[in-house]
C-alpha cells in the first residue's frame, strides 16, 4: 500500500486565509482545512493597508496546529495570495511599513498620468496587461510621483506570497505568476520591463530574480522550526503564487477539451480566460483591455478581471453595519425571488471599486443610466448577479475573437462556484454548458505544484486527471436563451 503524502497549502484571499492539508494516497487527493483566519484592509487616516505581521503569525499558528496538534507529517508547503500588492524591504531585509491595499485611493488618476509619459500602447506592448489602477505599476508610479520615502530607501520588492516565503526561508525571490500581475514584467521577453520602469521613475534595482512555480526554496528557517517545535525537514515549494494561477492549474479539464474550455475563477473577483502558449498582445486585446498573466508549466493565462462577487459581498457588509445580517444563501434566495432583468449595471464601473455603501452605488448607477432603481435587497443582488453573467458572455465572445477558438464549456472553480443561481445565469446568458467545481481549486492547485516538484505527479495534465477522479463537479445546461439574448443588447449599452 502506498503511504499517504501530506502537503500544506497556505491560501490567502482578500477576506480570509487558510492552512489546508492535501493528502495523496497514490490514487486520490483529499483536502482538510486545518486553520482559518480573518484578513482584510485596515484604514489608517486616509489610506488602506494590509497587516502582514498578523497574517504571518496566523500562518505559523496553522503550521504548528497541523503538525503538533493534529499530528500530520507534512513534507512541504507553499503560499498563494491575491495579486499586485507588495512589501518593500530596506537594505537590512526588514519590512518598510505596512503594504498598501490594492483598493487604496492613492492610485486614482495614475493611469492617465502614467500614459501621459509613456503611451498606453507602449505600456501594453511591453507588458501585455490590462489597465487597472490597482496594478503594481500604478501603485509604484503613485509612490514615485509623491516622492515616497519608503520607495526611495527600498532595497527589495517582494509581492505578498514572496514576502511570506522570505520570512519562512530567508530567500528573496519573485515568483513568475505573481510577478506577471504587476504590469512591470515583459511577458514576451520574460524579464522585468526596465525601460518602462525607468521612464516612469520607478527604481529597477528593487526587483528580484523571477523563478517558476514548482521551484524548491529550501527548508523552513531553523529559528522558526525551533519556535514552533517542529521536527524533521519541511520543504518550501513555491506554487502558482498568484491564487488564480493555482486555481487554473486545478481546473478538471478532460483530454481533448484543452482548446474548447474557458476557466472562471469565481470569488471576490471573477477571472475569466483561456490558456495559451504565447501572450496575445495586439490592437484587439488592447482595445478590449485583456491581460496576459503567467500560468504554470510555461503557459499564459489570457483573461479578463471582472469585479466579481465583490458587489454582493460589500452590499452584505453594508447591511450588516445597519444591523441587518444575511447569509449568502439568504441573499441568493431573495435574488431568485426578485423580478428578472429589472435593472443592470456594468460590474466593472469604477464607482464600484472602493469599499463603501455598495447598495447606494448600484442604485446611483441605475439612476444615472435611466433605469428603474432597485429597492429591495433581492432586487439589488439579482441585478449584480445578472449583470455578472452578461459580462461573462461579453468576455467569452471576445476570447473567441482573440483566439479563433470555439469555446463550448465554462469551468467555474473557487468559492463562487457554490452560487448555483449565478451558475445557472452564466449558462443561460452565455448559451454554454457550465461545469462547476472543485470549490477549493486554489488550494488544490497549490498542492499539485508541490506534488509536481517532488515527483508525485509528472505533469499538469496528470494533475488535472487526479482532480477529476478526486472531487465532484456539477453541470448546468443553458435555458431560456431568448430572454437573455434580448436583454444582452441593453447590457451592451451600459459598458
Amino acid at each position: 500500500m502506498t503511504q499517504t503524502a501530506n502537503f500544506l497549502a497556505f491560501d490567502l484571499g482578500a477576506e480570509s486565509g487558510r492552512a489546508v492539508v492535501g493528502r495523496f494516497d497514490g490514487e486520490k487527493l483529499s483536502l482538510e482545512e486545518m486553520h482559518r483566519f480573518a484578513n482584510g484592509p485596515i484604514r489608517i487616516l486616509d489610506n488602506l493597508y494590509w497587516n502582514p505581521l498578523h497574517l504571518f503569525s496566523e500562518m505559523k499558528q496553522g503550521l504548528a496546529k497541523t503538525i503538533n496538534e493534529q499530528g500530520v507529517e507534512v513534507v512541504s508547503f507553499g503560499v498563494d495570495t491575491w495579486g499586485v500588492d507588495f512589501g518593500l524591504l530596506d537594505r537590512t531585509g526588514h519590512l518598510i511599513g505596512h503594504p498598501y491595499h490594492y483598493r487604496d485611493s492613492r492610485t486614482d488618476g495614475m493611469i492617465e498620468r502614467a500614459c501621459a509619459i509613456v503611451p498606453r500602447e507602449e505600456i501594453f506592448a511591453q507588458t501585455g496587461l490590462q489597465f487597472m489602477q490597482l496594478n503594481s505599476l500604478f501603485q509604484l508610479f503613485a509612490m514615485a510621483q509623491h516622492r515616497s520615502p519608503a520607495l526611495e530607501c527600498a532595497d527589495t520588492l517582494l509581492f505578498m506570497p514572496d514576502l511570506f516565503h522570505y520570512w519562512f526561508t530567508g530567500q528573496k525571490i519573485n515568483e513568475f505568476t505573481i510577478a506577471s500581475t504587476s504590469q512591470c514584467y515583459n511577458m514576451q521577453q520574460q524579464k522585468w520591463s526596465t525601460m518602462l520602469l525607468d521612464m516612469l521613475g520607478i527604481p529597477t534595482h528593487i526587483f528580484q530574480d523571477v523563478i517558476q512555480p514548482g521551484t524548491k526554496l529550501g527548508p523552513i528557517l531553523p529559528s522558526i522550526a525551533e519556535e514552533l517545535g517542529l521536527k524533521g525537514v519541511i520543504e518550501t515549494i513555491v506554487p502558482g503564487c498568484h491564487d488564480t494561477a493555482s486555481a487554473v492549474a486545478a481546473v478538471p479539464v478532460a483530454k481533448g477539451e484543452e482548446d474548447s474550455f474557458v476557466y472562471l475563477s469565481s470569488g471576490t473577483w471573477s477571472l475569466l480566460g483561456v490558456e495559451t502558449n504565447e501572450p496575445v498582445i495586439n490592437e484587439q486585446s488592447l482595445t478590449y483591455n485583456f491581460t496576459n498573466e503567467g500560468g504554470v508549466e510555461n503557459t499564459i493565462r489570457l483573461l479578463k478581471n471582472i469585479m466579481g462577487l465583490w458587489l454582493v459581498q460589500e452590499s452584505r457588509r453594508t447591511w450588516a453595519g445597519q444591523s441587518e445580517t444575511f447569509s449568502y444563501d439568504d441573499l441568493t434566495r431573495l435574488a431568485a425571488e426578485a423580478a428578472p432583468f429589472a435593472a443592470l449595471v456594468d460590474p466593472d464601473d469604477v464607482s464600484f471599486l472602493a469599499p463603501g455603501d455598495m447598495p447606494t452605488r448600484v442604485q446611483d448607477f441605475c439612476r444615472r443610466t435611466g433605469q428603474p432603481v432597485p429597492q429591495s435587497k433581492g432586487a439589488l443582488v439579482r441585478c449584480a448577479l445578472e449583470s455578472l453573467a452578461l459580462k461573462y458572455r461579453w468576455v467569452v465572445e471576445r476570447l473567441e475573437e482573440l483566439t479563433g477558438r470555439n469555446l463550448r464549456v465554462i469551468h467555474i472553480v473557487g468559492g463562487g462556484s457554490q452560487n448555483r443561481l449565478l451558475n445557472q445565469f452564466t449558462a443561460d446568458a452565455t448559451g454554454r454548458r457550465v461545469v462547476t467545481g472543485p470549490i477549493e481549486a486554489t488550494a488544490i492547485g497549490n498542492v499539485l505544484l508541490q506534488m509536481l516538484a517532488l515527483g508525485q505527479i509528472n505533469s499538469l495534465s496528470e494533475g488535472r486527471e487526479l482532480v477529476r477522479r478526486s472531487f465532484p463537479v456539477e453541470t448546468y445546461e443553458p435555458q431560456d436563451g431568448e430572454a437573455w439574448a434580448a436583454v444582452y443588447d441593453k447590457f451592451l449599452t451600459l459598458l
